[in-house]
């Protein structure tokens, strides 16, 4: 047995030599090839929630059968009831039939409580913000001047205006006083009347 390898080790030799080269040729053959460029991918993207708005709140003045009048800050979806308990509630003569307590609020709005009985222009059923209101419509050429600066954006010397270009054949004339443009026009339309 000795005499055989010592015969054809040189050939076994060269056999095992092939084997291993053939091996590592196959080897390096499977083997994925490198373009020599490293690739990032990403990650997928993932939806962003948008940005929520959180309402501001509300500034209003709450005055008349109150126990507290005051101006007071409120949620954005208060309605007018919120307003007269923040206000520490109405007082006993309050006429709260006289006022709609399920209304939505507006900023910069005046909210005023009448007594029972009372004679008083102002009540809380106005639709706009700083606009105390009146139950009815004000007669432009019979109203007082104090029921005039009731109307919105109509201090003393617009009243005072208004009463001294009387007397008005339509709402639109009182556009002819100084001072009252379209815009303060269009906040009182709807407050005022000439019958």
């Amino acid at each position: 047995m000795n005499g055989w390898l010592e015969r054809y080790r040189g050939y076994i030799l060269i056999t095992l030599l092939n084997l291993l080269i053939t091996g590592g040729a196959l080897f390096f053959l499977r083997m994925p090839r490198s373009t020599g460029e490293i690739a990032i991918t990403p990650p997928p993207p993932t939806a962003t929630p948008l940005p929520t708005v959180t309402p501001r709140p509300l500034s209003v003045y709450v005055s008349g059968a109150v126990a507290r009048p005051d101006v007071y800050s409120l949620p954005a979806d208060s309605i007018v009831k919120d307003a007269i308990e923040a206000a520490g509630g109405a007082t006993a003569a309050a006429d709260l039939n006289r006022i709609n307590l399920a209304r939505r609020l507006c900023d910069q709005e005046h909210i005023y409580v009448p007594e029972v009985g009372e004679e008083s222009s102002l009540v809380s059923a106005s639709s706009g913000p700083s606009a105390p209101t009146t139950p009815s419509r004000i007669n432009i050429n019979t109203a007082s001047q104090s029921e005039l600066e009731a109307l919105p954006g109509i201090g003393p010397s617009k009243a005072k205006g208004i009463i001294d270009h009387r007397p008005y054949k339509s709402i639109e004339g009182i556009l002819k006083v100084p001072g009252i443009g379209e815009a303060t026009f269009q906040k009182i339309r709807d407050l005022i009347t000439v019958d």
